[in-house]
């Protein structure tokens, strides 16, 4: 197994680790569970990195990497809407955008093996999701307005990974 795909399972490993941490009584949970957040950040900056200059893009880490970053993303904003760090419109939001990739991957790939890798736009709102969670960990003002912020940058990338999907359309197996 590549590094890279080593990475991303450390990922999922991480995801029951913050929220464990995170809903712990232990006293600095919240510094706790943001340092086991910034480690997921930098481990996805670092699969992808890997992958691309040593040339370890496989189609598992295809897969591994966005399931990775969906489910740490899905699983982090329930655990700041259990804590009413967010509005329930935000975690509806990313339930409805997520469950639509994934379900459009999955369509795209019975149906033409098409796999539609993460674009810039999808990477440049993986990045800021996790500065602007970190952020809100530490100050909810600043934080919340850099989240619906990151809401404008997911909608600007759903639409690009639609635009790709669209323009493969013509590929998909009747």
């Amino acid at each position: 197994m590549s590094i890279p795909n080593m990475l991303s399972i450390f990922r999922l490993i991480l995801i029951p680790v913050f929220t464990i941490v995170f809903f712990s009584p232990i006293e600095h949970a919240m510094l706790y569970s943001s340092i086991v957040f910034v480690i997921s950040g930098v481990t996805d900056l670092l699969d992808g990195y890997i992958a691309r200059k040593y040339n370890q893009v496989t189609k598992l880490g295809i897969v591994l990497d966005p399931l990775a970053d969906k489910l740490t993303l899905l699983v982090v904003l329930f655990c700041l809407f259990k804590k009413e760090l967010i509005p329930s419109w935000i975690l509806i939001f990313f339930v409805a955008k997520e469950l639509s990739m994934i379900l459009g991957g999955i369509f795209a790939y019975t149906r033409s093996d098409l796999v539609i890798p993460s674009n810039i736009f999808g990477k440049l709102a993986t990045i800021f999701f996790y500065f602007s969670i970190f952020v809100l960990l530490f100050d909810k003002t600043i934080g919340i307005y850099l989240v619906y912020a990151t809401v404008i940058s997911a909608v600007i990338a759903l639409f690009s990974y639609i635009k790709i999907f669209w323009n493969n359309k013509h590929s998909f197996k009747k």
